[in-house]
Parts: C-alpha cells; structure tokens; sequence
C-alpha cells in the first residue's frame, strides 16, 4: 500500500516537472484596446534591429517585450502590472522618479522601478519602469500567476510609458514569442499561455483640437482637451506606433454640409511612434451646427493597417 502511494507520488512529481512554462499576460489591459507592443526581442545579431517576424518592432540589443500605453493620461489612471508565473520575488526597486528619459544619469537604474521574480527550472522574469510608489511586492515573498506586482508608469530610461518584461533561462535572455530562436521571420512555438496578435503598427490615439497640437501634448493625452466649437478652427490628428517609411496616414473630417478636410500624408521616416495632423481656420460666419465625424487611417503598402474614428457636434 505504501509502496502503490509513493509511486504515485513520483508519477505526480514526474508529471508536474515535466509540464513546459508558460507566461500569462503580464498587464491588466486589453491589446490592441487599452495598450499595445511597442517593441520585441532584437533577433539581429549587427547592429541593425529586427523582431521575432523580421519586422522592425524592435532595436538593437533590445532584450524584452515593451507593453505600452497609449498616452500619459492613461498611465495617470492606473494600469495594473501582473505576475506572469508563479515564483518567489528576487528583487525589487521603487523609488525612481517618473520621467521622460532625456539622457539624465541614471546611475545603473534603468530599469527604473522594478521587480525580479524566480521561477522553476531556472527561469526569471523582469519587470521594468514602473510607477514610482506602486510596487506591492517584497523581497522573498511568494507570487501566483496574476498576483499585483504594481502599475505601468515611466520611471528609469523610458521615453513613453510602458512596462518592459525581459525573460531569462539560467541567465540567457529568451524571447517568448520565438523561444527556439532560430533563423526563421516568424514562429509557431510561444510561451504565452494565450497567444497575442502580432500588430506591426497602428493607431495610439485620435481626437479634435483647435489648433496644431505639440507631440508632447499628443503624448501626454491632452491634446484635445480644448474642443473645438463653431468659431474656432477644427483640426484633427491621429497618433500611431510602428510607422515605416512610406505609411500613409489619412485624416479626414465631414459635416453637415460634406467634405469638410482630406489630408493624405506619406511618412517620410521610420519612427517608433509618430503623428500628423490637418484642420482649417474658423468660418467668417462659424462652423454650421450639426455633427461632424473625424476619421483616421493608417496604411501601408495599400491595405489599411488601423482605423479610427470620433464624432463631434456643434449645436
């Protein structure tokens, strides 16, 4: 009886190391909705830079997936960042100023706030720039997948918010969208434990404003906080990642009384992220009142990557 109850016992234990590591998603967000990935794993060995599908959703040397946020105003509400598999926390940071990075010395922060955390069989995962005062782990405590680890924000060398998660087996840095890492532009092995959309560029953000709006505004989420009304001037703009030179972004805004902008743009550089904007001046006599739609679409080579559209009405 005891000797049928241990070799259960190691069959179990068999069984359970022999079950492959698998990562949840990392962000209380939906993809493709309220974040999106900004960057991948750097599959080039020079010094050029290319992802996981020999796309240019990375840059060199980069060692992790990059989950942003659209704007800084999203950041501001609070964005939960998640454990990805059971472990014991290694380590944590907090502390660090939420800044845009503009080649201040970091002195070996760049992670910014973070945590490490330890996982079976040698893995590890890191969480980098996270809001200053959010981490709600500590050193040696035990996680589950899904346990809060803090939230999103822009601490250590960011330029845009986001939570930046590297994965490492006994030290060496694995992609988990390819973790095989062979020569291939694409992979049908993955580590996540439900797949995610690879999404080579598209629309961060969209909306109305009064005038030209800065990029630091576009970032920030508030660039449409002035609304347009029927005597100022009507612009609208859309804000995307992943542009590749020769991307076509096109703004365009009806009313009551038809075509009121069509603005055809050629992206002239590739840019992590980017955006471009189109208006007219005030009417002499005002906008006629009814309602106007803004629509926003990204192209490339012909086939609309993304589509956005916001609705305005001047009574």
């Amino acid at each position: 009886m005891i000797r049928a109850a241990l070799a259960a016992l190691i069959g179990s234990a068999s069984l359970a190391a022999a079950e492959p590591f698998v990562l949840a998603f990392p962000v209380d967000c939906t993809l493709g909705e309220s974040c999106y990935i900004q960057q991948y794993v750097d599959h080039d060995p020079g010094p050029e830079a290319q992802d996981f599908t020999c796309g240019g959703l990375s840059y060199d040397g980069h060692k992790g997936t990059d989950f942003g946020l659209p704007t800084h105003a999203d950041m501001a509400r609070g964005v939960r960042v998640l454990a990805a598999a059971p472990g014991v926390v290694r380590g944590v940071r907090d502390g660090v100023e939420d800044r845009v990075y503009d080649g201040q010395d970091l002195q070996g922060r760049d992670c910014g706030n973070g945590v490490a955390i330890s996982h079976a069989d040698g893995w590890e995962t890191q969480y980098c720039h996270m809001r200053q005062g959010s981490v709600q782990v500590t050193t040696g405590q035990e996680v589950a997948a899904g346990d809060l680890l803090g939230l999103i924000g822009l601490s250590g060398r960011t330029q845009f918010p986001h939570l930046h998660v590297t994965l490492r087996q006994d030290g060496e840095v694995v992609d988990p969208f390819a973790p095989e890492a062979d020569d291939a532009c694409g992979s049908d092995q993955s580590l996540w434990a439900e797949p995610l959309a690879y999404v080579p560029g598209g629309l961060l953000d969209i909306g109305f404003a009064t005038g030209l709006p800065s990029f630091a505004e576009v970032q920030a989420g508030t660039a449409d906080q002035a609304r347009p009304d029927r005597a100022t001037a009507l612009v609208g703009y859309g804000y995307a990642f992943g542009v590749r030179t020769g991307d076509i972004m096109e703004i365009g805004i009806e009313g009551p009384a038809g075509e009121v902008i069509e603005h055809r743009v050629t992206m002239d550089r590739t840019q992590a992220t980017a955006f471009r904007a189109a208006g007219r001046k005030a009417q002499p006599r005002g906008w006629p009142a009814g309602d106007y739609s803004l629509t926003v679409r990204l192209l490339r080579a012909g086939t609309t990557l993304s589509e956005r559209s916001e609705a305005l009405s001047f009574e």
